[in-house]
C-alpha cells in the first residue's frame, strides 16, 4: 500500500469541554495519512487517477471549521470516516494535535487508524 500525507495542516475549530474553549476558535495541527495505491496515477501523470490531496485538504478544512465537537476523539473520527468513505481510502491515520492543551506539554493528542475492515 502506498501513502499520500498531510502532514502539518492547521485548521481552526471550536473545541473543548470547558466554557472559554466553547466561545473561541483554536488551532488544531493535523498529520493524515492515506493509504492508497498510487501505481495506475504513476503510469498515466493524471489527476484524475490518484488521490487528489487538495480536495482533501479542503473537505478537511471545512469539517474543522463547521465543527464543534467537545472531544479531538470526535473530530478525529468524522476525519477518518469522512476519508474511508468519501474518498475510497482503504486505510488512514489521523494524528489530531491540540498544541498547548496542557500546561508543559507541547503536543497533546490522539493518533487513530482506521480501515474499511473494521
Amino acid at each position: 500500500m502506498d501513502i499520500v500525507f498531510l502532514h502539518g495542516l492547521r485548521v481552526d475549530t471550536v473545541i473543548g469541554v470547558w466554557d472559554w474553549e466553547r466561545r473561541i476558535r483554536q488551532t488544531l495541527v493535523l498529520d493524515i495519512d492515506i493509504g492508497t495505491d498510487i501505481r495506475k496515477a504513476a503510469a498515466s501523470d493524471a489527476i484524475d487517477d490518484t488521490l487528489d490531496y487538495k480536495a482533501v485538504t479542503k473537505r478537511i478544512e471545512r469539517l474543522a471549521d463547521e465543527s464543534r465537537f467537545q472531544l479531538v476523539e470526535s473530530l478525529a473520527e468524522l476525519i477518518a470516516a469522512t476519508l474511508l468513505d468519501e474518498f475510497g481510502a482503504p486505510w488512514v491515520r489521523v494524528k489530531l494535535n491540540k498544541q498547548g492543551a496542557v500546561r508543559n506539554v507541547r503536543d497533546v493528542g490522539i493518533v487513530i487508524e482506521r480501515s474499511r475492515e473494521g
